[in-house]
């Protein structure tokens, strides 16, 4: 048994803790709480301590930096290892709770109970931090209650200090269902909150030389029908404003108390500077001009952009004659005025330089031969999907600018970009993120940009020209589930509208129709689709056929995207 944590015992929790999640992989990536065939929460952390545990390798044995101890050396080299390596939100949010443990822990001389406990506080403020709105039933709250049952234990012991914390981790685990419909819907607990269970159980394994007896989490189930919650904002906010802030956290914190006032649906994600730091803000409002001023006085707020929900109108588009398409292409009279696409195999990877003469560069992450093709034909340097911090940054060199704008085009993703935009500071690389969902979106963006323009009033019509198209995709249900539009099974078609399930049918084509019929009923002259490497032939045609007949003066673009999964992925403008 451990009495202290050193720098041997940083390298076999990182070790233990990654062979843990390994083994536990799968059944963290199967906590997924929607029915799409994209769960990788345990793949995402694996990834995440896999580069922690080779940071650790390549640098253990040198000198301690500063004033850190030797265990302290460990640590901030495993966090910086989890930062660079960090995958999607899970990876993201550990990366913060390695950091907290490592500041807390560096220059302290021996780390027994207290310190422990100690770190762990830190930990979780970190972690908080890491995402502006705290969502209870997460990881977020398995580390909170960690770090709360360490202090109570109030012993010197460390052991004391690992169990209290590996036990009460477990019991918060098992009550996140309690605390998040979504969870409670599909039946499992919080996948994020399960790896960080794994990773205190093989730190307790470290220190007393013992592995704690847990039962696993109970199996999926399917509760019933009665116990779907929509999850969105209320209905009485007709406005959604969203704008990056550059303001310090005092002030972002008294606008934050005002903005909640004025709506709902806020989330505010700051880059962790403790001085002035870049925030993105989205709110649900009926006064739009109060939110914005609210902004101002908080800060310098930019790429203000404002949706009204009932009809969302798109630009119009600059009249184009119609034109054929590249080969290989299913484009038909395009609307939008595309730079065209890269020959074949040409979509610029992260390691190639990319000429900037204006100083400014693109990277987009997306996945799929042609959508990489299309998006590096106009200009961005095209990043495979779930990149990890390292990677992203690495393609933000590639593109040889000092402006970067980076388009995530996942939520996960974004969290990983956010960071990015941290790390590129350091290197004089300013870096704006534009919160695209989908390759659809960043279509729409890169479409619109202007070198003409001030970087910052491009970055601002980019967002803006996302956020005025609606995005959808269509996917097959990956096992049986109950969604906001009723229950699915196992093969069913799934339409998601915004990432929110609208239609479950039987039939592709059928669902792909009623989808695109829906999304033009709220308005709309350019629909573009992206058709996935799994969908039938004819599926683009049948589409475009449907709308000429009945949406005769909406103009269509289809191209095939060769995204996994996704059959087709629609835009509307």
């Amino acid at each position: 048994m451990l009495d202290t944590l050193d720098d041997a015992a940083v390298r076999r929790w990182c070790a233990s803790g990654l062979a843990a999640l390994k083994r536990h992989q799968g059944e963290i990536d199967d906590l997924n709480v929607y029915p799409v065939p994209d769960g990788d929460t345990g793949t995402n952390l694996v990834l995440t301590l896999t580069s922690a545990q080779q940071a650790l390798a390549m640098d253990l044995d040198t000198l301690a930096d500063g004033d850190s101890t030797a265990h302290g050396h460990a640590l901030r080299l495993m966090a910086r290892g989890a930062l660079l390596g960090a995958r999607g939100n899970s990876g993201v949010i550990l990366s913060q709770i390695l950091r907290g443990l490592a500041d807390a822990l560096a220059t302290v001389p021996e780390v027994r109970g207290p310190e422990l406990a100690a770190a762990l506080r830190e930990a979780t403020i970190a972690a908080y931090a890491a995402v502006a709105r705290p969502v209870e039933g997460t990881l977020l709250t398995v580390v909170s209650a960690a770090a709360g049952a360490a202090e109570q234990a109030g012993s010197d012991e460390l052991r004391a200090a690992a169990e209290a914390a590996a036990g009460a981790a477990a019991v918060a685990l098992a009550r996140t269902p309690e605390q998040l419909p979504a969870l409670a819907r599909a039946g499992v607990v919080d996948a994020g909150g399960r790896g960080l269970c794994v990773l205190l159980d093989a730190l307790v394994e470290v220190v007393t030389g013992e592995s704690p007896e847990r039962p696993a989490p109970p199996p999926r189930a399917v509760p019933p029908p009665a116990s779907a919650v929509r999850e969105t904002g209320s209905p009485e906010y007709a406005y959604e404003v969203q704008f990056l802030l550059d303001a310090e956290p005092e002030a972002v914190r008294r606008m934050r108390d005002v903005l909640a006032v004025l709506g709902d649906s806020l989330v505010v994600v700051g880059d962790g500077s403790p001085s002035v730091g870049t925030w993105q803000v989205h709110v649900h409002v009926n006064d739009v001009g109060a939110a914005i001023e609210a902004g101002v006085v908080a800060g310098r707020p930019y790429q203000i952009s404002v949706t009204r929900f009932a009809d969302q109108p798109a630009p119009e588009p600059a009249p184009l004659p119609p034109e054929s398409a590249p080969d290989g292409q299913l484009a038909s009279g395009p609307a939008r005025a595309l730079s065209g696409s890269a020959p074949s195999g040409s979509a610029r990877a992260a390691g190639e330089p990319v000429p900037a003469p204006d100083g400014r560069g693109a990277v987009v992450v997306a996945a799929g031969a042609g959508i990489a093709e299309l998006l590096a034909g106009e200009g961005a340097v095209v990043v495979p999907g779930n990149p990890s911090t390292g990677e992203l940054l690495d393609a933000v060199r590639a593109t040889g600018g000092v402006r970067v704008v980076v388009l995530p085009n996942d939520p996960d993703a974004q969290a990983v970009a956010n960071q990015v935009a941290v790390e590129a500071r350091r290197l004089g690389v300013k870096v704006s993120v534009v919160p695209t969902r989908s390759p659809v979106q960043a279509l729409a963006a890169l479409a619109v940009r202007d070198p003409r323009r001030r970087f910052e009033d491009d970055v601002i019509a980019m967002a803006e020209a996302a956020g005025a198209c609606r995005y959808a995709e269509v996917c097959r249900a990956a096992r049986e589930a109950l969604t906001v539009a009723g229950p699915c099974r196992a093969g069913d078609v799934l339409a998601l509208v915004e990432g929110e399930v609208h239609l479950i049918g039987t039939d592709l084509v059928d669902t792909c129709l009623a989808l695109v019929d829906g999304m033009l009923g709220g308005g709309g002259e350019l629909v573009t689709l992206l058709v996935g490497a799994d969908a039938p032939d004819g599926l683009a045609d049948a589409v475009r056929t449907h709308i000429a007949g009945r949406w005769p003066f909406v103009e269509v673009q289809a191209y095939p995207g060769g995204q996994p999964h996704y059959p087709l992925l629609v835009g509307v403008e």
